[in-house]
């Protein structure tokens, strides 16, 4: 039987890289998974592995290449560790890396910023995957589980009308959502951190100023105005679950709702997936 395609590596590599400038740090804490392909063949069908680096020496080269590029940013950094195997092993013919961010923020100790203390942030974890061959790459960034709410200016209206129907219109409902958000670069940014803030301020201003009729509407146009302001992107790809918030019949107790209690819920919930990406 033909072996039509293996790849194999190292996943839930875990490092973090501490800049030092004299009293101020630094913190990049990073979760990679490194995957490789090229001639490995003969370990699957002749349990032959004289070809193979092992998974260990993958994590090595990981932590060796952070020693090497401690305040590289991550855009940057997979491009190091992925430049490695290509240059040293010749078997390898493409390398894949994902690499998702623990964020952690510098806290404010008594109103200045403090040169090592630090609070981890809650909300979303930055996110890179860089596909790489002897040709070439492809690097992406992005946010996954990033969540946001907005509390009016969003309806869900007009649907298919059937027997299975329950939900009735409305033009004022609570909008929310855990998003994963992936925009393709057409090349690397000078300053990936600064670019990836600016990408994520115009979600959120497009999601928190317009009315939504439903999030594909706002993952449309939210992903339109990425593309209209950063020439450097190519495509946009978005997954918003809908967060639901029904809400709660106090009738019984002689309550009037009044828009005001709610029952949070996210199981089941819609699934929403989008790319937006240039023409020609």
């Amino acid at each position: 039987m033909p072996l039509t395609r293996a790849r194999y590596g190292k996943g839930r590599v875990r490092v973090l890289r501490l800049a030092r400038d004299g009293d101020r740090h630094g913190v990049r804490e990073l979760t990679l998974t490194v995957l490789l392909e090229g001639d490995f063949a003969a370990a699957w069908t002749a349990g032959d592995n004289r070809r193979v680096v092992a998974t260990d020496s993958i994590k090595n080269i990981v932590n060796v290449t952070a020693a090497r590029h401690v305040e590289a940013e991550t855009e940057e950094f997979v491009g190091h560790v992925a430049a490695l195997f290509l240059e040293h092993y010749p078997q390898v013919r493409a390398v894949t890396i994902e690499a998702l961010e623990t964020r952690w923020l510098r806290r404010t100790v008594n109103g200045e910023p403090h040169p090592h203390t630090f609070t981890l942030d809650g909300n979303g974890q930055p996110f890179v995957r860089l596909e790489a061959d002897r040709d070439g790459a492809v690097l992406r960034s992005g946010l996954r589980g990033y969540t946001l709410m907005k509390t009016t200016e969003s309806g869900w209206a007009d649907f298919v009308e059937d027997a299975f129907r329950t939900l009735p219109d409305t033009q004022d409902r609570i909008c929310a959502t855990s998003m994963d958000a992936t925009w393709t670069w057409t090349a690397p940014p000078a300053d990936p951190v600064a670019a990836n803030a600016a990408v994520l301020d115009i979600l959120i201003t497009v999601f928190a100023s317009t009315y939504s009729a439903g999030v594909q509407d706002s993952m449309y146009r939210m992903g339109e105005a990425v593309l209209a302001a950063r020439p450097d992107i190519a495509e946009i790809q978005f997954a918003m679950p809908n967060k639901h918030y029904v809400p709660m019949n106090l009738a019984p107790f002689g309550i009037d709702h009044g828009g005001r209690i709610f029952l949070p819920t996210d199981e089941p919930h819609g699934q929403i997936e989008a790319t937006i990406a240039r023409t020609g």
